[in-house]
């Protein structure tokens, strides 16, 4: 009997507990939610918009939103939208706050700038709808006097007026002038006025790799091609002329192309063409079809995308890649060695039982296949002598599994910082960075311990 206090006790504080639960919480829960949602601007659930309509005293703009394009801009015209700036806006809506309410169905509106709405902005979401009226800013820099219709209420809100004010059709238009999807970009053919560069994606595992096929079969800079696509894929309209009298009188002015670009694809080829009629002028002009608009862009996108040759090709000078080694031959002027790759590893070929630091010797191979041309020379092979290359610096020869020739590297004198180059994978002579010239391990570094290893080699 001792124990019925106490039992009576938990079954008391387990009925408390158990009403908390069931009653108290979720009353609290949703009085909180209520709470939030009265300080809310936009009461419409976002993931159910279906339409929006922006209104100023210079134009209206109506979007239409679909399930496999977004947002799509249906009056004045009809057209891709911006997606980014769409859901901009709608974010700020959404996100949108209301420090308090002003009044209720206020008897003026021009105090708060609200007599003419600087924009008025209709969201849909099937048969609901809702009607927002911007005013003028508030107290505060960051904050805009709202008129809410479908209470009535003149609202002092936390939104930023960047968000609502100068916005146009240009805002919401599409600027993209092409659709990049870069991992499935098949081939890049660049059309110059003299030359053409044509490259493809030769689609190697683990990773992708570029080549040129015209007007030369070799390896292309990855670096560079990826560099090409993002140009593409962010070259950005600053104004667009839609078909009419005033794109046919610009058409008309528009001769040989300075590039043409053709992109081919697994869903199709996209073209685009660039223009500087008036080179003075700091215009610049890019075509899609003859039936598209013609934009306005930024000059610098022709120069960003008019590549010599040298520029897209892999300028890595050894001409093999460090996996495809079997045997890198080493001579300077005090050294002189062999490195065979044995199944991963790299021994002296004259002390094969000595151990060889791997790390020493993985970086300093790696330091040699990587080392790229950095200023271009000569296109031809010419006079050696003038650039030290009769009796090199230092020489690297590359052997080949297949027991070839696989890649050569000699480099010459030096000169501001650069060392004059030849190299296997490009005709001519170059300018590389000396560092590689203080950068090769001798005999004894290369059978040192770790710390001296890489000591040796930083």
């Amino acid at each position: 009997m001792r124990y019925w206090p106490t039992l009576l006790m938990a079954l008391v504080l387990g009925g408390l507990g158990l009403y908390l639960y069931l009653v108290e919480f979720p009353a609290k829960e949703t009085e909180e939610r209520q709470t939030v949602e009265k300080r809310k601007v936009l009461l419409l659930d976002q993931q159910a918009l279906t339409g929006l309509a922006i209104k100023t005293d210079q134009s209206e703009l109506v979007f239409g939103r679909t399930g496999e394009k977004g947002w799509t801009i249906t009056s004045p015209l009809q057209t891709d939208a911006d997606q980014r700036e769409v859901q901009s806006l709608i974010r700020a809506l959404v996100t949108g706050s209301v420090h308090r309410i002003v009044e209720e169905n206020p008897t003026t509106l021009s105090p708060f700038g609200l007599d003419s709405p600087v924009t008025t902005i209709t969201i849909t979401t099937g048969a609901a709808k809702e009607t927002l009226s911007i005013g003028d800013s508030g107290p505060l820099s960051s904050t805009l006097y709202v008129l809410r219709e479908s209470d009535h209420a003149l609202l002092l809100t936390d939104m930023a007026p960047k968000d609502f004010v100068n916005k146009n059709l240009m805002t919401f238009r599409r600027k993209d002038i092409l659709r990049i999807a870069k991992g499935d970009v098949d081939r890049i053919r660049l059309t110059y006025p003299t030359t053409e560069i044509v490259l493809y994606n030769v689609n190697e595992k683990p990773k992708p790799k570029w080549k040129i096929r015209y007007p030369i079969e070799a390896e292309a800079d990855l670096n560079e091609v990826r560099m090409l696509l993002f140009r593409l894929e962010d070259l950005k309209a600053l104004g667009i002329i839609d078909p009419g009298p005033e794109r046919d009188t610009l058409a008309k002015t528009l001769h040989a192309p300075k590039v043409k670009v053709t992109i081919h694809a697994a869903d199709g080829d996209q073209t685009v063409k660039l223009y500087q009629p008036d080179p003075s002028s700091g215009e610049a002009i890019a075509e899609t079809t003859s039936d598209a608009p013609l934009y306005r862009i930024n000059p610098t996108a022709i120069r960003d995308l008019t590549k010599e040759l040298f520029n897209l090709q892999d300028k890595r000078l050894l001409g093999v890649d460090a996996p495809d080694i079997a045997m890198l031959s080493v001579k300077t002027a005090t050294e002189q060695y062999v490195l065979i790759n044995q199944s991963g590893e790299w021994v002296l070929e004259d002390r094969p039982a000595d151990k060889v630091n791997q790390q020493t010797a993985d970086l300093f191979v790696s330091r040699v296949v990587n080392v790229p041309a950095e200023e271009r020379v000569m296109k031809q092979s010419g006079p050696l002598a003038p650039y030290g290359l009769v009796s090199p610096a230092a020489e690297f020869v590359a052997t080949g599994r297949d027991g070839k020739l696989a890649g050569k590297l000699s480099l010459g004198s030096q000169s501001n910082g650069l060392a004059y180059a030849m190299g296997h994978r490009l005709q001519g002579i170059y300018q590389i960075r000396a560092d590689l010239l203080k950068q090769i391990p001798s005999k004894k570094e290369l059978l040192g311990s770790a710390k001296e290893g890489e000591s040796s080699v930083h």
